[in-house]
């Protein structure tokens, strides 16, 4: 199973170091899906890119609140935007290797639920797949 030579191909080495450094966590994900791309296995890949973009997502910062008291608009053409290259860039969230985990356990509990929900309603393939991903993302959690 490839699954299983992708989240345990560090044998260990790299988990202390991963609890100093969240960007070795994403690193280590990153390898790994390169690894799982290369070996051609969909669920993998499937389930290290959404949780990529589920650590994106946590990094984003709320949007500004919209309304007559967000200021003077900033552009002749369309009011209430910003000019120039950049100016409308907002630096995003510092996430701790705590936010990951976390972020890592949703991934989880949503994949583990949603598997009990297919089986139940008679899709048992679907719900392992489901179990299948929780699995692989269980071997980047500590402990």
């Amino acid at each position: 199973m490839v699954a299983a030579e992708v989240t345990d191909s560090n044998d260990g080495k790299d988990d202390e170091q991963d609890t100093a450094n969240p960007g070795r966590l994403r690193a280590r994900l990153r390898a790994d899906l390169t690894t799982a791309m290369k070996a051609r296995d969909k669920v993998v890949v499937a389930v290290l890119r959404t949780t990529l973009a589920a650590f994106d997502d946590a990094e984003a910062v709320p949007p500004p609140a919209v309304g007559p008291a967000t200021g003077p608009a900033t552009s002749e053409y369309v009011a209430g935007t910003s000019v120039g290259l950049g100016s409308a860039e907002v630096a995003r969230r510092e996430l701790t290797l705590d936010d990951l985990y976390a972020v890592l356990r949703a991934q989880i509990d949503e994949r583990t639920a949603q598997a009990h929900t297919y089986a139940a309603h008679g899709q048992a393939e679907a719900g392992d797949r489901l179990r299948r991903e929780a699995d692989v993302l269980r071997g980047y959690l500590p402990g």
